[in-house]
């Protein structure tokens, strides 16, 4: 399904791409080492039920999870990179943590996700992948606009993605977000200009560029949810919910001033 939303849906769009984000910048501050992931989740859990928002996380249940995922935010740490279960973990000085985030206000969802250091040690490595993928976040944002192709997003992305010598996974990837939080159509972080659906003004996307240091290949915890790089390599993740209107686009999830 690919829904589009009307211009009086906008306001809505905006409240909740304010709260996800707001969510995540508050949760970023007090990630620190000595936090642990369930309090992470904990702290979102308060914060959604607060707005009078609606996880849409609690009762996910695709076909590629185990069960409901029974949790208000995805915490993947290190080698971990979508779908991160939270759970009885403590995060130390140089973790990579990636927080991911779905809401649903007033009927609109927005999804987002952010990547960051956590303690005061800054490994190369993680400051490369994640500098990476919001470059590609910002790349793809630029190439988005009403007439504008599916594949041209993809390809800006992938471009990106590439040039700082990522092997890129398709497995996974960006989506239409309206009142459900997985739509149509798929967005890919690879691809070819010029193809696939054409975009409209109304049409809400969440891109979402996610590398692994040296590999394209995951493997899913026992837990049946989290994903990991099947070499251990670290990893990195950066999302936003953009709506395509009439005269480009708008950013929905940036933090507000």
């Amino acid at each position: 399904m690919i829904e589009i939303l009307s211009p009086t849906d906008l306001p809505r769009a905006r409240d909740t791409g304010a709260l996800v984000a707001g969510i995540l910048q508050t949760l970023k501050g007090r990630s620190v080492v000595g936090t642990n992931l369930l309090e992470i989740d904990a702290w979102a859990q308060s914060m959604i039920i607060e707005a009078g928002a609606q996880s849409c996380y609690v009762d996910y249940e695709p076909s590629f999870g185990r069960g409901p995922f029974g949790h208000y935010i995805c915490t993947s740490v290190n080698d971990a990179v979508l779908h991160g279960l939270p759970h009885d973990y403590t995060l130390a000085d140089g973790d990579l943590l990636s927080l991911d985030l779905a809401v649903s206000l007033g009927g609109v969802v927005a999804d987002s996700a952010i990547s960051f250091i956590v303690g005061e040690a800054q490994p190369p490595e993680s400051v490369a992948l994640i500098d990476a993928t919001q470059r590609a976040l910002s790349a793809g944002i630029a190439a988005a606009g009403p007439g504008v192709r599916v594949g041209d997003i993809s390809h800006a992305i992938g471009s990106v993605l590439g040039a700082a010598g990522y092997s890129i996974n398709t497995e996974f990837g960006g989506h239409g977000v309206g009142s459900t939080m997985h739509q149509d159509p798929h967005v890919s972080n690879t691809g070819r200009p010029g193809r696939g659906y054409r975009l409209r003004p109304g049409l809400l996307l969440a891109l979402e560029p996610w590398v692994m240091a040296d590999t394209a290949t995951l493997v899913t915890d026992p837990d049946g949810w989290t994903l990991r790089s099947v070499t251990g390599c670290r990893t990195a993740h950066s999302e936003h919910t953009i709506a395509i209107t009439e005269d480009g686009v708008e950013v929905l999830t940036l933090p507000r001033s």
